[in-house]
C-alpha cells in the first residue's frame, strides 16, 4: 500500500494575526494509522518543506497518545520536515490519498490547481480518496468526469456550521464547509459536534471533525486492503 497524504502550507488564520495550519492529531493518528498496516507514506504540501502547525492543535488538551508517539519519533517528524512539493507528485505513484484538515486547507489547497487536478485524477483511476474535518472543504472545487461538481449528489460529512461557531471563526473561515457543500447539492450528514462521524460513499471517505481522524484511516485501510 502506497498512501499519499497532502498537508496545508497556510500558516495566517485570515486577517485576525493568528496562525494556523494543520491540525496535529489529524496528522498523526492516521499517520500511524497507515503505517502500523505496513503503508508505505509520501507527505505532500503546496510549499514542500515542513508544512505549518496550528498551534492551538499543539496544547495540552488536544494531545493524543498518537500525538506523543509522533513527538518520539525521530523518522516520522523527519519525513514531516521534508515533504515533497505537491506539483511534483503524480496519482499513478499511489493507491490512495489522505488529506489532513487545519484550517489552513480552506485558504490554500480548496483553491489549489495542482490539488484539483491531482484528486481529479485519482477519481478517474477509481482510488479511494479521504479527508477529515476541514479538508473535506478541499473538494469544492473538484470535478466528477462528467464535467459537475464531484460533491453533488454525493453523501459526505465535514467540520459542522456549529463547530465553527463553537472555536470562534464562523468570520473568519474563506466558507462554511456544512454550508458550502449543501449549497452544492451534496448530500452532507453530520453527527453530534465533536464525535466522530465517518461517511463512505463509494471511494469518498470523509469524517466530520478531528475525533474522526482514525477512524477515516482506519476506513481507507479496510478498503484498500479490500
Amino acid at each position: 500500500m502506497k498512501i499519499l497524504m497532502v498537508l496545508t502550507s497556510h500558516a495566517e488564520l485570515g486577517n485576525t494575526g493568528k496562525k494556523t495550519g494543520f491540525w496535529l492529531e489529524e496528522f498523526a493518528a492516521p499517520y500511524y494509522v497507515f503505517t502500523d498496516a505496513g503503508a508505505s507514506v509520501t507527505i505532500a504540501s503546496p510549499a514542500g518543506g515542513q508544512p505549518p502547525l496550528d498551534p492551538k492543535s499543539d496544547q495540552p488538551e488536544f494531545q493524543t497518545e498518537l500525538t506523543a508517539r509522533f513527538k518520539s519519533d525521530k523518522a516520522a517528524q523527519q519525513a514531516l520536515a521534508n515533504t515533497v512539493k505537491l506539483e511534483t507528485v503524480s496519482q499513478d505513484e499511489f493507491d490512495s490519498v489522505f488529506y489532513p484538515g487545519g484550517h489552513g486547507p480552506l485558504w490554500d489547497l480548496a483553491e489549489s490547481a495542482d490539488s484539483i487536478a491531482l484528486i481529479e485524477s485519482f477519481v478517474r483511476a477509481q482510488k479511494p480518496i479521504s479527508f477529515v474535518c476541514h479538508a473535506p472543504g478541499v473538494l469544492r472545487h473538484v470535478k466528477a468526469e462528467n464535467g459537475a461538481l464531484l460533491i453533488k449528489g454525493r453523501n459526505l460529512t465535514g467540520f459542522t456550521n456549529g463547530e465553527e461557531e463553537g472555536v470562534g471563526l464562523t468570520e473568519v473561515v474563506p466558507f462554511l464547509i456544512e454550508d458550502e457543500f449543501i449549497a452544492a447539492g451534496a448530500n452532507y450528514s453530520k453527527g453530534p459536534d465533536w464525535q466522530p462521524y465517518v461517511v463512505e460513499d463509494g471511494n469518498l471517505i470523509t469524517g466530520q471533525n478531528p475525533a474522526s481522524s482514525k477512524a477515516v484511516a482506519t476506513a481507507l485501510v479496510k478498503k484498500l486492503k479490500g
